[in-house]
């Protein structure tokens, strides 16, 4: 493998398992905000161990993801200096803010609610953990305002004598419409991961049997935040296509593995071939109409196939292959869809269990409510896929290949050594997480004052 080849697997690898906390962060918080706030409004004790309980997974993977985003962090200096230099005056604006504003926020609020149950005012300590989660949602935004701008760039111009971008307009990092639906997309995502996460570790134990009453209350509020969670995050990511499809026009037809040009075009369920290497795919449940729906709102909208957009990307940029891996996201897409209707199907059975009020009684659903809380992480991580497999070859949208971004004094034994080196501490790292957070969701709930004016023990973490 070429020192290419090794910089991006590093970059995937690190990127994907610090996308594993970011998510169950962002939901996790919410959804505990959630749980105090009930308690401090109704005085019930069982909100207040609930609070303590899925508060400590929280701050697990708050731990976790700090460390593996630093890692990230990185590595724009040790594998992909070029880009750093070209880049930097714009894409370091972002990360500056998100790691002088957002982190600090998150950081700072997470102490003093960690710390301050027996020494702040109860609504006091309430608008910490709020705080908590706006500090995560406002670190997610910096974050893919960076990201965004090399899906779209915006806001910049080239410098005459270097010809570098530099950043000319902040705000226009902020209304990128890849940003505006993306970053809707990320935290609707979050959210959902969040849920399913307290749904299972809620249904764990009601199979078990402990403290029904409590963990099924979580088990509501993980369903009533799930359903409608997911199907708004189903409607933003189709309308994040359409943005994409205007911008990134590669990336949806490599989605479908659409090579020639279709109006209107369908959506297969399935297909055999259509990679980078055949372009005769055999669609299997072809949906018609959907691809054009999907990619431009409209019922007979027109999609380019790949072959026009690299037609039309030789004669603008040059020669060269423009077209990304397409078996990946061909099923990068298919993955993402098809597992988040499951977990819809899961969450509407839920909901009916609501309703018939046998929640805690039925076994079929604990089990399967268990079960799905891999969905989330994979669905995540097939989007992630399909966001940034799409883009290649491009590290910046028009502006620089991926190619050109890596590090010239970096050879590729030192690349393949630290990609080793975090292999094994990554793993450490996985085996540590995994047997505290597991460890603690199989647990019981600690036990707590029964009166909203019982007085409050610290927390111990």
């Amino acid at each position: 493998m070429s020192q290419l080849d090794l910089a991006r697997l590093q970059f995937a690898m690190t990127s994907i398992y610090h996308f594993l906390f970011v998510p169950v962060t962002i939901g996790l918080s919410s959804l505990t905000a959630l749980l105090q706030t009930a308690w401090h409004r109704t005085g019930q004790g069982d909100y207040l161990r609930l609070t303590r309980f899925f508060g400590t997974l929280m701050v697990i993977s708050i731990a976790v993801g700090v460390v593996t985003g630093l890692v990230q962090e990185f590595q724009f200096g040790m594998d992909w200096s070029a880009y750093s230099r070209t880049v930097g005056d714009v894409f370091g604006a972002p990360l500056a803010m998100e790691g002088l504003a957002a982190f600090f926020l998150e950081s700072t609020f997470l102490g003093l609610w960690l710390f301050g149950w027996d020494r702040l005012p109860k609504r006091l300590h309430l608008a910490t953990i709020w705080a908590v989660a706006a500090g995560g949602t406002l670190s997610a935004a910096f974050i893919m305002a960076a990201n965004s701008w090399m899906q779209h760039p915006v806001g910049y111009a080239l410098d005459a004598s270097t010809g570098r971008p530099q950043l000319d307009d902040v705000w226009a990092l902020f209304t990128n419409p890849v940003f505006l639906r993306g970053y809707l997309h990320v935290l609707l995502a979050s959210l959902v991961t969040g849920a399913v996460v307290m749904l299972a570790v809620s249904a764990w134990q009601l199979r078990k049997g402990a403290a029904p009453d409590a963990f099924g209350a979580s088990a509501r509020l993980a369903l009533v935040v799930l359903v409608p969670t997911l199907l708004l995050a189903m409607l933003v990511g189709s309308e994040l296509g359409v943005t994409e499809g205007t911008y990134q026009p590669m990336k949806i037809a490599g989605a479908e593995a659409q090579w020639t040009t279709c109006q209107p075009c369908s959506f297969s369920l399935f297909q055999v071939g259509g990679g980078n290497n055949d372009q005769t795919p055999t669609k299997i449940i072809a949906v018609p109409h959907l691809l054009s729906l999907l990619a431009t709102n409209h019922w007979n909208g027109k999609v380019l196939g790949l072959d026009q957009i690299q037609s039309q990307y030789r004669q603008q940029f040059g020669a060269g292959s423009y077209v990304p891996n397409i078996f990946v996201q061909y099923w990068s897409m298919r993955v993402m869809a098809y597992l988040a209707v499951l977990v819809l199907v899961v969450g509407l059975w839920g909901l009916w269990a609501i309703r018939r009020r046998t929640l805690a009684l039925s076994h079929w659903f604990q089990r399967a409510a268990v079960w799905v809380v891999v969905l989330p992480f994979l669905m995540n991580t097939a989007g992630w896929l399909l966001t940034e497999n799409g883009r290649q070859p491009w590290i910046v949208q028009g502006l620089q290949l991926t190619r050109d971004g890596v590090s010239p004094s970096v050879g590729t034994t030192t690349v393949a050594i630290s990609i080793l080196v975090f292999l094994v501490l990554y793993a450490a790292l996985a085996v540590v997480a995994g047997v505290l957070m597991t460890r603690h969701a199989r647990g019981g709930l600690a036990p707590g004052p029964a009166a909203a004016d019982s007085p409050v023990p610290s927390l111990s973490y």
